[in-house]
């Protein structure tokens, strides 16, 4: 059973966490929904200075790490993108693949059966539009039970 972490970053809805996070293979936070937290806020000076990298960890009980942004891109890069796509927007290297899975079909799960989003190709490769309530966890001592 997957379990929600209750103290979840960036000022995200624990409801709306649980919904999405939750036995749920289709839905999604709404479009835009990341820009309405702190995320932005928090790693202004991150994006101002091009600097430094931001793991994002599993909404469940063992808070795993699923991504790590940028890499390969820069900041302007993954908030552009981001935002033109209304999701958090990651790549194949961004990825950490010992805890995150794409399901036949496009649907991206973390190891412990959470819906985290779907992958979209483009022209470019692999895009994983994420819903920020699914990893906007924090890091867990269980996460590597």
């Amino acid at each position: 059973m997957y379990s929600q972490q209750q103290n979840l970053r960036w000022e995200v809805d624990w409801d709306t966490a649980d919904r999405i996070n939750n036995f749920n293979r289709h839905y999604a936070e709404f479009a835009g929904y990341w820009e309405s937290t702190s995320f932005l806020s928090e790693f202004k000076e991150n994006i101002e200075n091009e600097s430094g990298e931001v793991t994002f960890y599993d909404s469940g009980w063992k808070g795993s790490p699923l991504f790590t942004a940028p890499r390969d891109r820069s900041w302007k890069d993954f908030i552009a993108e981001s935002k033109k796509h209304g999701w958090p927007s990651f790549r194949d290297s961004e990825v950490d693949w010992d805890y995150a899975r794409v399901l036949p079909g496009g649907e991206m799960v973390s190891v412990d059966g959470s819906h985290l989003g779907h992958n979209l190709p483009d022209g470019t490769g692999n895009r994983y539009c994420i819903n920020l309530v699914s990893i906007a966890g924090s890091v867990s001592s269980n996460a590597s039970d």
